[in-house]
Parts: structure tokens; C-alpha cells; sequence
């Protein structure tokens, strides 16, 4: 056995250490506040009985980890970050019923230096928690073992979704498969009844079956996991472009899942992003002179033509609306039809260079203000594209349930610029699509951040 497969087993330990730099980091920071206001007696009795409100309030976020474990291994920072904030909010609404139950009284300034530092304290603790751990299972540690049953199409993308992060922590024993699939390409270990002597000596942890309609092979399957007491999983067949995250229900005793789920359809969620939208744009447009000025200069003494190039393209629900951006090119016949190469002899130079830092995209900050768009949201393509795409690519006119973006969950991964192979279009939908049905505005500020960043490093499709 090496030392690896024997840390393997630690993982046992983590949510615990977890929970005691929660506990640890509550007490640190209420110490600090103590220290920012010297009047307050720290002997007085009043303030151990605060001391103990204030552990014993950490006691639901204790409770809430655990029954966060259904999350898994993949979790995102996001998701992290929206965890964080919800202890905080029931910390502090323990805090303040405990000390009404015990009569403890805490000046509400005191109280509001405390969650003004506990916050931001605690997202950097565990986000860092977070890191450390990914970066300790990337070494090879805190793995789990995985067996997935099937040899298809599903089974090599679950696989790949595994593999794309090691600090997921899967370690993949093999695949276990009565029928092959021709296309296979991966570790083949046998038939299902081979798994019985593999499960007895590989210490598996966790069997992945992502065959469909075949009865007999999940009941033995199910036998096999209860009989290792190894997590089973139930890996349903479903395309790229279908959203990870289902909603359960029930009709009589028969479950149905609901596979479209967009949180754009909440009025709150529509009010809170199209605010994050205002105030964003709101703010930039305020220095907006400061950019346009030299870079409509530049542009007018590049070439003849307008300062701004505006294109009809498909916007929310398929409307169309026009977009805004510097010109970048010599004013030609075909910016409606053909999109921008490396080498695009139409092209300015001051083009080529707004184009690579994404300033050619500040313009439509005015768009998001006047709420044809979003800051964050699928990119709007020309019309051409979307009569041309919604024909070769499923699910395609799903990426408009919501406004489009001046960034997105596609081009932060890598899917912008020229779509001149198929793939990359059925790439940039499954990324748009996943992004509509997993939204959250934790997760338009990481991809503001990632733009951000992308753009400080420079991007190989950025032409």
C-alpha cells in the first residue's frame, strides 16, 4: 500500500477541521472587537454569557455542513462564497436570539463592527480552506475510489469531468461493462459480475452507473454496492447541452424530473441582477469619457468611418437589438457575415490592439444601461449566426432565455473569438447553457473577475 492510497482514508478529518476554523476564527474576531472598544468590561460576567452566545450561535453552521455533504467533491467557489455568507446571516440571527433568551445586551455598534470583520474574514478562511484542499488532493491525497458502470458515450464524459479537476479528488479504478462499446477509449476492467472480486480487494468507495433501461444490470449492480457498503450513484443519459442541476418530483409515487431550470424565472433574481447591472454599468459610465476620448481619436485618425460600429444581433428571447462597439475595422461590406480572423486584412492596427484588450466591448456598457443586455450573460451573435447555428446545433435558442452579455461563462473558458469549426459554437452553447440554468450573482462576480484577468494576461482568441 503506499503512502497516497494510505491518506486516502483522512478525508474523514477535513469537514472537521473546517468546523474548528469556523469556531476558532468567530472567537479571534470577537476578541479584536473587544480590543477596538476598550470601555468594555471584559471580567463582566455580562460578557462571558455574551462569549458563550457567541460559540453556541456557531452551532447551526456545524449542523448545516453536514447536511451539505449531498454536494460532493466538485464543489465551486461560488458555491463556497453563497455557503459562507448563509452561516454568517444564521450566526448572526442565533446571536441576537440567544442574547433575547438570556438577556444579554451588546451595543448594536459592537455588534455591527463584529459581522462587518466576520464576514470578510471568514470567505478569506474558507476560500483558502478550499484552495488548500484542492491543492492537497491535486499532490494525490484525500481521493476517493471510483468504479463507473458502462463503457458509453456518458460514462467517457463523466469521466472527463471527473479527470478535468484532480482536485476533485476522484481516483477512477476502471469501467465494468457486459457489452463494450466499440468507441471506448479508457481503463476496461470486465463485466458486471467481475466487479464482485474487484470490489473485495480495490477498497472501492463509489460506483458510477451510467447505463439506461437495462433493470437487471442495476439490481446486481445495487447488490454489489450494499454488499461493499460503497456509495452508488445513478448517472442518467443525458445530452451536453441539458443542464447538471435537476429539480425532483413526484407524481403519486412516480419521480419526474424537471431537466430546464432557469433562475431568471424568479422576479427577485430579475431584480437583483438587472440592480447589479445598473449599478455596474451606472458606475462605469460615469468615467466613460475618460476611455472614449483618446479611443475615439485614435480611431478617426486610423481610417474613415464612424467611431462606433453597430450591428443588429439576437438578444433576449430572440429579439433583435442593435450592439455597440469601437470600430476596429476599415467600414467593408461583410462585418454582418464574416467573423474576425488572426490576420484580418480589415482590420486597423488601433483595431487589432482595442480588440485584444476587449476595449472594442466597452461600448456596450451603454446597452446594458438601457437594458438590452447584461454585464454578465451568452454573447450576442449576428443574425446570420443564429439563423445559420440554430439549424446545426441543439438547444442553441436556449442561450437567449436571458439578456446577453458583455462577458460570459464561454469566452472565461476559453470559447470566444472565431467559430470556424462546429465544435466551438456546441462548446460555447453548452457553457451558455450551463451558465442560465446555474446562475447566481456570486458567480456573474467570478466571471467579472476572471474577464478581468483574462484580459490583464492577454488571450490567444482575442483577434
Amino acid at each position: 500500500m503506499t503512502s497516497n492510497e494510505r491518506n486516502s482514508g483522512r478525508g474523514r478529518f477535513i469537514p472537521t477541521l473546517f468546523n474548528i476554523g469556523g469556531i476558532v476564527l468567530v472567537n479571534v474576531v470577537f476578541l479584536i472587537v473587544l480590543c477596538i472598544f476598550p470601555e468594555i468590561n471584559i471580567a463582566s460576567p455580562e460578557l462571558r454569557e455574551t462569549w458563550l452566545c457567541v460559540n453556541v450561535a456557531y452551532l447551526p453552521a456545524i449542523w448545516l455542513a453536514k447536511i451539505r455533504t449531498h454536494e460532493g467533491r466538485a464543489i465551486a467557489m461560488e458555491r463556497v462564497m453563497r455557503n459562507v455568507l448563509l452561516d454568517v446571516l444564521i450566526h448572526a440571527a442565533a446571536l441576537l436570539s440567544l442574547m433575547a433568551v438570556m438577556h444579554v445586551d451588546l451595543a448594536a455598534r459592537v455588534y455591527a463592527v463584529y459581522y462587518a470583520m466576520l464576514t470578510p474574514s471568514m470567505l478569506v478562511v474558507m476560500l483558502l480552506g478550499h484552495y488548500i484542499l484542492k491543492r492537497y488532493r491535486r499532490s494525490g491525497y484525500n481521493f476517493t475510489r471510483v468504479v463507473i458502470v458502462g463503457t458509453g458515450p456518458t460514462a467517457m464524459r463523466l469521466v472527463q469531468a471527473m479527470k478535468q479537476d484532480p482536485g476533485f479528488g476522484y481516483c477512477i479504478l476502471g469501467c465494468f461493462d457486459d457489452n463494450l462499446d466499440p468507441g471506448f477509449e479508457g481503463s476496461y476492467r470486465g463485466g458486471i459480475d467481475d466487479m464482485k472480486n474487484f470490489m473485495a480487494t480495490h477498497d472501492v468507495r463509489q460506483i458510477f452507473f451510467t447505463l439506461s433501461g437495462q433493470s437487471d444490470a442495476l439490481s446486481k449492480v445495487l447488490k454489489i454496492a450494499d454488499d461493499n457498503v460503497a456509495e452508488f450513484y445513478y448517472v442518467p443519459q443525458i445530452p451536453r447541452t441539458l443542464s447538471r442541476k435537476f429539480q425532483l418530483h413526484n407524481i403519486g409515487q412516480m419521480p419526474v424530473l424537471s431537466i430546464r431550470h432557469n433562475p431568471m424565472k424568479s422576479r427577485f433574481n430579475r431584480i437583483v441582477k438587472r440592480g447589479f447591472d445598473l449599478a455596474v454599468s451606472g458606475t462605469f459610465l460615469l468615467f466613460y469619457p475618460l476611455v472614449y476620448i483618446p479611443v475615439a481619436i485614435a480611431i478617426k485618425k486610423s481610417s474613415p468611418g464612424p467611431v462606433y460600429f453597430r450591428q443588429e444581433r439576437t438578444g433576449y428571447r430572440g429579439r433583435t437589438f442593435r450592439c455597440l462597439k469601437f470600430r476596429t475595422m476599415k467600414v467593408n461590406s461583410t462585418s454582418d457575415s464574416a467573423q474576425a480572423t488572426a490576420d484580418d486584412p480589415r482590420k486597423t492596427k488601433i483595431g487589432d490592439f482595442l480588440r485584444r484588450t476587449s476595449i472594442d466591448e466597452l461600448p456596450q456598457f451603454l446597452n446594458v444601461w438601457k437594458g438590452d443586455m447584461s454585464v454578465v450573460g451568452p454573447r450576442p451573435h449576428m443574425l446570420k449566426h443564429t439563423e445559420e447555428y440554430t439549424r446545426l446545433v441543439d438547444s442553441y435558442m436556449v442561450r437567449h432565455a436571458v439578456k446577453p452579455g458583455i462577458t460570459g461563462w464561454a469566452q472565461v473558458n476559453g470559447y470566444r473569438g472565431i467559430t470556424d469549426e462546429l465544435w466551438k459554437m456546441e462548446r460555447r452553447v453548452e457553457c451558455d447553457v450551463w451558465y442560465i440554468e446555474n446562475w447566481t450573482l456570486l458567480l456573474d462576480i467570478k466571471i467579472m473577475i476572471r474577464t478581468v484577468l483574462n484580459a490583464v494576461h492577454g488571450e490567444k482568441n482575442a483577434f
